[in-house]
């Protein structure tokens, strides 16, 4: 059984005993709880992603918030990532990849045929897994979206950059260097200055790929106050599979595996009392 410490970080067990049953023989699972009440801001009902006849995530229904943290754990090639990325249809860039079912920001169906994919991906930000800065300055990393979505003025791309470097709590570490390349910066000021340069287009929700796993504990840590900075003024969902993470930062958590939903539900009820036998087996390391 996982318990949760005062910091929230999920505890294992040692001395329970391996099921009977290995997980992928199991029943499948009932339906999803449904997550706490809030405006519902991203949506999915009976979403699948195929990657040509490989069906990598099947049928996925699920509800998140407005302004809430929302974290998705699972083992390796569960669909964790390519959930995430169709929300802002990056898996169009992989030949092959199609999709059924729905999928819905603020109720607008992400795949209809009126959705202009550039206006999308300016409401929903992504941050990766590895640090992606480009092999610019500092202050032009962050000003590059505003500059295409068509801010000129000097001006307004100073505000603009500082507004978006103090959000991603970096101001105060780069503001004698905005002008040297930003390769120069270590990895975690890295990966902040990439969270700065999505907030700059001020999306509606950010997305968020393993964030910290190439991060050392430092960085790692400063990334997750950051995040919980950003809740309430942004949806934010982010894959990890670091447990403990999820039960630090966030207040929802899906579990995925073999590319279903196998339980969705608030954070400390999921580590503490999951209502699947699947999710009890992956918290408790007995897979994945």
């Amino acid at each position: 059984m996982a318990v949760v410490s005062e910091k929230g970080a999920a505890r294992v067990n040692p001395s329970v005993p391996v099921p009977s049953l290995p997980p992928s023989e199991r029943p499948p699972p009932d339906p999803a709880p449904a997550p706490p009440a809030g405006r519902i801001h991203v949506a999915a009902e009976g979403f699948s992603v195929f990657y040509a006849d490989v069906e990598a995530v099947r049928s996925v229904t699920l509800a998140i918030p407005q302004g809430r943290v929302t974290a998705i754990i699972g083992p390796s090639g569960c669909g964790k990532s390519t959930l995430l990325r169709a929300i802002n249809r990056m898996n169009d860039l992989i030949p092959g990849c199609r999709v059924s079912g729905r999928l819905t920001l603020d109720g607008e169906d992400v795949y209809g045929p009126q959705i202009d994919v550039t206006a999308l991906r300016q409401r929903v930000g992504m941050v990766f897994q590895k640090p992606n800065p480009f092999p610019k300055s500092v202050f032009d990393n962050v000003a590059f979206g505003p500059r295409i979505h068509g801010i000129r003025g000097r001006s307004q791309l100073e505000a603009v950059v500082e507004r978006s470097l103090r959000r991603a709590a970096l101001w105060g570490e780069v503001q004698d260097r905005l002008h040297e390349n930003a390769l120069g910066l270590s990895g975690g000021q890295q990966q902040r200055l990439c969270i700065a340069r999505a907030l700059a287009v001020q999306p509606e929700l950010l997305l968020m790929d393993e964030p910290t796993s190439a991060l050392d504990p430092i960085a790692a840590s400063r990334i997750e106050d950051l995040i919980d900075e950003l809740r309430g003024e942004y949806t934010v969902i982010i894959v990890t599979h670091n447990m403990q993470q999820a039960a630090r930062v966030s207040d929802l958590t899906a579990f995925m595996y073999m590319g279903e939903l196998v339980e969705f539900d608030a954070t400390s009820r999921l580590f503490t009392s999951p209502a699947q036998a699947r999710t009890q087996d992956y918290i408790t390391g007995r897979f994945g």
